[in-house]
């Protein structure tokens, strides 16, 4: 198990993604790292929603980005982004920008305990 922070934040950073959504999710982990404590980096679901119930909690509560135009931009291509007129349209017919936020998180999460458990 990784003992330092710095070293799972690096190792998630260092990762190779391709894809828009990869990326995305490779920021979101980033992200998640600092909410686990520096003595113990027991990376756990729980660690890192900070209180909230679930990821669309954490998403809907504020605690990641709040602007549909932010999450847009995070987590398409720039084909996809305009099409999406910078968020303003829905990212799919079935969710809003933030429940497509709380799948990147819980990803992002998954990611993240993989990586703490090497």
């Amino acid at each position: 198990m990784i003992k330092e922070k710095s070293n799972l934040y690096t190792r998630i950073e260092n990762q190779k993604h391709v894809s828009a959504w990869d990326k995305g999710v490779n920021l979101y982990a980033l992200e998640l790292v600092e909410f686990l404590e520096d003595e113990d980096l027991w990376a756990t679901e729980k660690n890192m929603l900070n209180g909230a119930e679930d990821w669309g909690q954490f998403s809907y509560g504020g605690s990641a980005l709040i602007y549909n135009g932010d999450i847009a931009e995070r987590l398409c291509t720039p084909s996809e982004f305009k099409a999406k007129k910078q968020g303003d349209l829905p990212p799919n017919s079935s969710e809003e920008w933030l429940d497509c936020q709380a799948r990147a998180l819980s990803q992002a999460s998954r990611r993240v305990i993989r990586e703490a458990k090497k």
